[in-house]
């Protein structure tokens, strides 16, 4: 009887009961067992726990494991995830059941399956996370507080963190928000109102946040025993909430200030409505309007009114924007100009129904833009009119535009300008220098530039200018290009090139004098010096042989002489210069004939000659300087000889690019050059302490191979003797 009645009242438990036996036979189950895990079975009695719930996992079989020996496991929610993949919550009781020898005979398992349950939890929670909503509770009787996570988090307080009324009331931000909620908690607690409000709480980590508190209140017998309630983060919403109120504050003052008018036409009911500000516009008062469409047409101007309904016939039908300008005539008469935009509201059906917009007043924009335009029409004349080139010049380097006069400077239409850009037309000589400036512009270091600067005409010959860049900015004051301007100075160039010229030639004709006062008092002293040194023998000479020699040599010396004032009459013949007398001369003969003519002085020191030189070399010079420059050097070499050896000079030359190589050398005094190097070919510049050195020979040497486009350079060591390095230009 005892077991019919405990299998009954199992069989009818409100609760999900199972009965098992050691190896997990079940021996009995409620009704509510069988409905929730008793699956497709009809019955389960005498069927295996496993067998019915295949997916049981293994943790749940180790629990089962360990209470049949006696231990017991209680769980009020654990997440199950069974092989296949399937999550479940269950709650459990499980302990095993003894026999009357108080042996265990199996288990009882009190099982239930709270997984919607659990699923309503974690959606509950979820949603109080993503809308940042926590609960509170304030129990009055014993004074506790309790916070939900989420509160906690908004707080920003840690999980552990066990709050109270006055704390949780000095998290609110000291003034207005605390003193608040302090008046709010003290009516409730009073009276029993609850509250919805919005104010600043101050977090644990000192941050500023918007909340939303609402709280409610138990009564019992009169007296407030629970306050209850939520929290809600609404830091973000306030803030944008705040500052659209803001910007809506800011509008209103920018609408006034700036006498924009704001309207509202309802199309179905034909009903405008104004603001303040657009009465002013129209020039009318409030009273004179009776807010229809009609109203606003009577005020335009009557040449804009067909204008004006076209217009608005378009935005209503959806075909374009309501933006337009238009003119309104006052009362007065006064005719101002008026902009006016609008948006369009749709219904359901795609159809306009309404239309929002603005009107503001650019009379004055209207005036300022007319009067631009006339100055715009006149810089643009005075522009393509200018005498002077004019070009308006991308950031990267293309012209924008430019005036008649640059494409007569330069030669270009100004299609073909507009192809261009002015690196393509600089002289890469004055590119690096224009861009260096052009870039301190571009870092604004400086705002304007000028400098001369060559173009290539379109014909390929070459234009000189004065350029003058400016910057060219924008309304925001950024550079947007670049202004130039090109005067055309080659004629002045070509004047400065004349009078350089003309200069030059001057200096030349005077070095020229010089030169040639030179050669005559050098080159005359020297034969002279000859011809009477020959005299003196021929005087004292009696021997009628010797006298013949000696008179063979005055003739030669007579016939030297006459040959340099020849030559010498060429050069005062010279007027633009020594290349247009400049000819082909044999240097070989040129070197034998004044060797020829100083062939006494150089006997009379035992000088010793050797010229490694080709007898056929032609170099292009003048007869004069040739003669003086060898002259020059081989009485350099005689009367600066070592007074401890025979003099030795040596000729020789090789060929060299185009040019002549002769090298003159002598086994002379020397020079020093660490002390004389620069001044060596200096006028008037002496190195020895000879009584007949005037300074001029080396200095005339220089100057006169110069003139024949050579060079001349030396090295010499003090005490063993001198080399001379001639270049001359050959024949070609």
């Amino acid at each position: 009887m005892e077991t019919i009645s405990a299998n009954f009242l199992i069989k009818y438990s409100p609760s999900s009961i199972a009965i098992l036996d050691k190896e997990m036979r079940f021996a009995a189950h409620s009704n509510v067992w069988l409905e929730e895990f008793g699956g497709s079975f009809d019955s389960i009695i005498g069927k295996s726990y496993y067998e019915v719930l295949p997916d049981t996992p293994l943790e749940l079989k180790e629990i089962h494991l360990d209470c049949l020996g006696g231990a017991i496991n209680k769980n009020n929610g654990k997440k199950i995830i069974s092989s296949n993949g399937t999550i479940q919550w269950l709650k459990w009781k499980i302990n095993a059941w003894k026999d009357h020898n108080e042996e265990i005979g199996g288990l009882i398992i009190v099982q239930e399956d709270i997984t919607e349950a659990k699923r309503r939890e974690e959606l509950l929670l979820r949603a109080e996370k993503v809308a940042r909503i926590g609960g509170w509770e304030i129990d009055m009787t014993s004074n506790r507080v309790f916070w939900t996570q989420v509160t906690k988090e908004i707080h920003e307080v840690p999980e552990d963190f066990v709050p109270d009324l006055e704390g949780g009331i000095n998290f609110y931000k000291k003034g207005k928000s605390r003193d608040e909620i302090t008046r709010l908690v003290s009516q409730a607690l009073e009276d029993g109102t609850p509250w919805d409000t919005e104010l600043i709480l101050v977090t644990a980590k000192n941050n500023e946040l918007w909340v939303r508190a609402k709280g409610e209140t138990e009564i019992v017998n009169g007296k407030c025993v629970r306050i209850y309630g939520t929290f809600q983060d609404i830091d973000k919403q306030k803030k944008i909430e705040l500052k659209f109120a803001e910007a809506k504050e800011r509008l209103e003052v920018a609408t006034k200030g700036a006498n924009i008018g704001i309207w509202e036409y309802d199309i179905e009911t034909n009903a405008l409505v104004w603001d303040d500000n657009m009465y002013a516009l129209y020039g009318i008062q409030k009273s004179d309007f009776n807010g229809e469409y009609e109203a606003w047409q009577a005020g335009l101007l009557p040449a804009d009114k067909a204008r004006g309904d076209k217009e608005i016939e378009l935005a209503i039908s959806g075909e374009k924007e309501f933006n337009t300008m238009f003119r309104v005539v006052w009362p007065n008469g006064e005719i101002r100009h008026i902009r006016a935009i609008a948006v369009s509201q749709f219904n359901n059906e795609g159809k306009v129904v309404k239309l929002i917009g603005t009107n503001w007043d650019i009379t004055e924009l209207k005036t300022t833009q007319l009067q631009l335009l006339r100055n715009r029409i006149a810089l643009k004349e005075t522009f393509q009119n200018s005498a002077v080139g004019l070009a308006m010049v991308d950031l990267d380097g293309t012209f924008k535009e430019v005036n008649q006069s640059l494409c007569d400077t330069l030669g270009y239409t100004e299609s073909e300008f507009y192809s261009m850009s002015f690196v393509d037309i600089t002289h890469p000589e004055d590119l690096a220098k224009d861009l260096v400036l052009l870039q301190k512009i571009i870092d604004r270091k400086q705002d304007t530039y000028q400098t001369e600067k060559r173009y290539y005409h379109k014909n390929k010959s070459i234009v000189y200018s004065v350029l003058t860049v400016t910057a060219g900015k924008n309304l925001n004051g950024e550079l947007s290009y670049f202004n130039a301007q090109i005067i055309n100075i080659s004629n002045r160039k070509a004047i400065e090139k004349e009078l350089i010229r003309a200069v030059a030639i001057a200096k030349d004709q005077n070095e020229s004098l010089l030169n040639f006062a030179h050669i005559v008092s050098h080159n005359l002293r020297s034969h002279s010096s000859n011809m009477t040194m020959i005299s003196g023998f021929l005087d004292k000479e009696e021997n009628a042989d010797e006298q013949k020699a000696l008179l063979a040599m005055l003739r030669d010396a007579a016939n030297g002489l006459m040959d340099t004032v020849t030559h010498l009459n060429e050069v005062v013949h010279v007027k633009l210069g020594t290349p247009e007398i400049m000819k082909s001369i044999n240097l070989f003969e040129t070197i034998k004939n004044v060797e020829k003519n100083l062939n006494q002085l150089l006997e009379e020191k035992n000088a010793v000659c050797h010229i490694h030189l080709s007898e056929d070399i032609n170099i292009q010079g003048v007869q004069a300087y040739l003669d003086s420059i060898f002259l020059n050097l081989f009485t350099n070499s005689i009367r600066y000889s070592s007074p401890e050896r025979n003099p030795v000079i040596t000729i020789s030359a090789f060929e060299e690019d185009n040019s002549l190589i002769l090298l003159f050398s002598d086994n002379g005094l020397g020079i020093n050059l660490d002390r004389h190097r620069k001044k060596i070919f200096g006028m008037y510049k002496t190195f020895h302490k000879n009584k007949d050195a005037k300074g001029i020979g080396l200095y005339m040497t220089k100057n006169q191979l110069e003139a024949m486009d050579g060079k001349i350079s030396v090295e010499s060591t003090e005490g063993s003797g001198t080399t001379f390095k001639l270049i001359f230009k050959l024949t070609a």
